[in-house]
């Protein structure tokens, strides 16, 4: 269809990884559905030990829970489409539903960005004021801060679709992406993105730049408070309860951060390489966070243990009362 000198673009097409070799296509597309696995199954076990464990209704516990529940969205908005366009060869997406997709990726990632943020201000209070902390952060007030980050998280996400949606696209409807992101539909428009481009830019920064500002600047606090412990052990312990969210921070921020700024200075490099980049810091978090919370965070990590075991103890009086059993009848 035409309208003037452009051709209305009814659908988009998804590449994946534009350089992977057809023999490679089931292996890459198998480790994505055990990415996607594991990230459904570990998530689902941490809300489900959040659910049936009392002792875990405490207010880093909600923060997690919050976690989960993002990564199991965000993984869910993105995964199973590139899946199937390997598994079916079913790379297109229809105009709407890419653009819906947009919005739920930079939705679900500013609502993350909120997250990490509340992390940070939960070790924050924990370690440098931990006289205040049960005054300050007490599980109503996570619930007010958790609701808000996904409430204030809509505006920037809404904006973007917003002022993405009516351009006008032609020609190419190929995205080098596995999924739909601001960047990758709007280098299509049959128009100059700058403005587009700019704004989309000041809100990421926005949006990743103010949680990371207080980030880093509790980490500096909380060194400096670790420091001024005079028990090594007592230092080592108060360090190890941070290292598992300096991980999780790294991997979220810096990829990302060199990403924007990479697309908006003008640094170009492989288009594999950038979607590997921008797979990385989108999946592997979500699937390492429940492995390094009910690993590292010690109550968590009893409640799965009781778990464990309940099922355990059973099938072992199972087994040895067969075992009895068949001694009777043996005698």
């Amino acid at each position: 269809m035409l309208e003037g000198n452009h051709s209305t673009v009814t659908e988009f097409f998804l590449t994946g990884f534009p350089g992977l070799p057809p023999q490679y296509q089931g292996l890459v597309s198998a480790v994505l559905f055990l990415v996607y696995f594991v990230t459904l199954l570990g998530n689902a076990t941490v809300l489900f030990l959040f659910a049936t464990d009392r002792s875990l209704h405490k207010p880093m516990y909600y923060i997690i829970l919050n976690l989960s529940a993002c990564d199991i969205l965000f993984s869910t908005t993105t995964l199973p489409k590139i899946i199937t366009k390997y598994w079916f060869q079913s790379g297109t997406i229809s105009f709407t539903a890419c653009f819906v997709q947009m919005y739920f990726v930079h939705y679900l990632g500013t609502v993350n960005s909120y997250i990490l943020f509340l992390m940070a201000l939960d070790r924050y209070v924990a370690i440098c004021h931990p006289l205040r902390y049960s005054l300050v952060l007490k599980n109503s007030t996570i619930l007010i801060l958790s609701i808000t980050a996904w409430v204030v998280g809509k505006a920037g996400a809404l904006m973007l679709v917003i002022r993405a949606y009516p351009l006008p696209y032609c020609a190419s409807n190929i995205i080098n992406q596995c999924f739909c992101d601001h960047i990758g539909i709007t280098t299509l428009a049959c128009t100059d993105r700058t403005s587009y481009g700019l704004a989309a830019f000041a809100s990421a920064m926005v949006m990743l730049l103010g949680p990371l500002a207080f980030i880093i600047f509790s980490y500096c606090c909380i060194i400096v408070a670790v420091l001024k412990i005079a028990n090594l052990q007592g230092r080592l312990k108060t360090l190890s309860t941070c290292s598992a969210q300096l991980i999780i921070i790294s991997l979220y921020y810096l990829p990302r951060c060199f990403t924007y700024l990479a697309s908006n200075i003008g640094i170009t490099f492989n288009a594999d390489l950038r979607i590997v980049i921008i797979m990385v810091y989108s999946l592997f978090p979500p699937m390492i966070n429940p492995i390094i919370y009910c690993l590292r965070t010690k109550d968590m990590r009893e409640s799965l243990l009781r778990r464990l075991n309940r099922r355990t103890i059973p099938q072992k009086a199972q087994v040895s009362a067969v075992s009895d059993s068949l001694k009777l009848h043996s005698v």
